[in-house]
């Protein structure tokens, strides 16, 4: 042992605790957690939404406990038990042919652009259903959406234009201030009626590139959602159950939904943080606002403090008593 430990320049008690079995039986760390209950809770979530990831589930996860008050669950254990049970789905080459796109459709504020795109969806008995959307390039929120069992025309985009500043704006002849409004060039965005409507009301109109459907990516990535986690893994015998089943998908996307450019929020969840922050910072410059206001006012303007006036009292009696 002393002859290998010099060859090797190490000391003989190192080689003699690598060598022991004990060690070799010893396990580092602290022990695994029980996993059945966490089993149990992303089963339940995958039956309801079959097309998540494991990112996503742990985004529903993480939102379940804040609500409920439990502990937090680590996004590296959910891949772990996911992966061990088989609950991982297949991952994605992306064979795709890709095509390049320099620009930048996400913008950093609300109601600065929308982008619009229309999609179908077929049913069983080879019906299909039309649908034209409205989607903030910011919070990514499905503001509004019209359905047809025939072609989108245009009027069906000067409802959804106006519907979409109503449900954002209320009952408003024109925007306060000016939204980009996004699109292909298709016909029923590029009508001389409905860019004069959208002029009117204060959207401005934008259309994509020729032949560049990544330039509207926001909405195309929509179009994506959608099909996969609900179209997909719903029923769809006829027209009439598709038209019932949107105002569900849409709420849901909305409401629930993580998304990843969003921290795995969902859009309301993301649009409610951004208002209630914007809150707190009016709040907190009105107060700021006003103190520095006192603080120049006169200061014969402003009457002395209680505190002042009961010390002050309390040394003329002293004064009174010493100095009779």
């Amino acid at each position: 042992m002393k002859t290998v430990a010099d060859t090797l320049g190490v000391a003989r008690s190192n080689l003699a605790v690598q060598a022991s079995p004990q060690r070799l039986s010893r396990r580092r760390g602290r022990p695994p957690q029980p996993e059945a209950e966490l089993v149990a809770e992303i089963k339940a979530l995958i039956v309801g939404q079959p097309t998540y990831g494991y990112r996503r589930i742990h985004a529903l996860l993480r939102r379940r406990r804040c609500e409920q008050g439990g502990a937090a669950v680590n996004v590296k254990r959910v891949y772990r038990v996911m992966k061990v049970h088989g609950l991982l789905l297949e991952r994605h080459t992306g064979d795709g042919e890709e095509r390049r796109h320099d620009g930048r459709v996400a913008v950093d504020r609300s109601d600065t652009r929308w982008c619009s795109d229309g999609f179908e969806i077929g049913c069983d008995n080879g019906e299909k259903v039309r649908i034209a959307f409205t989607l903030d390039c910011c919070d990514r929120e499905a503001i509004s959406w019209v359905a047809t069992t025939g072609g989108i025309n245009s009027s069906d985009i000067r409802d959804l234009m106006i519907e979409s500043v109503e449900r954002r704006f209320g009952l408003i002849s024109k925007l306060p201030k000016p939204i980009e409004w996004l699109s292909d060039n298709g016909s029923p965005y590029t009508a001389g009626e409905t860019r004069a409507l959208a002029r009117d009301i204060g959207l401005v109109p934008c259309t994509t590139p020729i032949q560049s459907p990544q330039s509207n990516g926001m909405a195309e990535a929509f179009v994506k959602t959608i099909k996969r986690d609900y179209a997909r893994v719903s029923a769809k015998p006829d027209a009439n159950s598709v038209l019932r089943r949107l105002g569900l998908w849409f709420g849901h996307y909305n409401a629930v939904h993580p998304h990843k450019a969003l921290g795995y929020r969902s859009p309301r969840e993301f649009r409610n943080q951004i208002m209630k922050k914007a809150i707190e910072e009016a709040v907190g410059a009105s107060r700021r606002t006003h103190e520095c206001t006192a603080a120049t006012d006169p200061i014969g303007s402003r009457p002395r403090p209680p505190q002042a006036v009961a010390r002050s009292a309390s040394l003329d009696a002293s004064e009174a008593v010493d100095h009779p």
